[in-house]
């Protein structure tokens, strides 16, 4: 990598993918389809054993809400200069905020723990191929 990369900053490449067939597909249309068929098999579950739900649903809790020194770690082991996710919150500026955030986090993870459901917005995700 030069330094030109870096001054000129992210610049979308030409993407050249290969189709199940193993040939070279250089649509953007077509390698968009391909994308959308492989993540849709990666993260949709086909079969689902009854048993199984029935297990993880009447489960005790094995684990206990987070601590508040729990949640200090984790949010100092968040890397710096990473992408934020959809709520667009870079690591940096939750480091930055302090103990106020620091304790406003625990509180909404310990109120998301103890109602045993994740928020809609937490199951969205950014999925870039590699």
């Amino acid at each position: 990598m030069v330094i030109g990369d870096f001054k000129k900053g992210y610049q979308p490449r030409t993407n050249i993918i290969k189709d199940g067939k193993g040939d070279l597909v250089l649509d953007s249309n077509r390698i968009l389809a391909r994308r959308k068929n492989c993540f849709s098999q990666l993260f949709n579950a086909h079969e689902v054993n009854d048993d199984r739900q029935t297990e993880i649903r009447t489960a005790e809790q094995l684990v206990t809400e987070p601590s508040a020194f729990e949640v200090e770690v984790a949010i100092e082991k968040l890397k710096r200069h990473k992408s934020p996710g959809i709520d667009q919150i870079p690591a940096e500026l939750i480091k930055a905020r302090g103990r106020k955030i620091r304790s406003e986090i625990t509180k909404l993870t310990n109120s998301i723990w103890n109602k045993k459901v994740f928020p809609e917005e937490w199951k969205e995700s950014i999925s870039l191929p590699i």
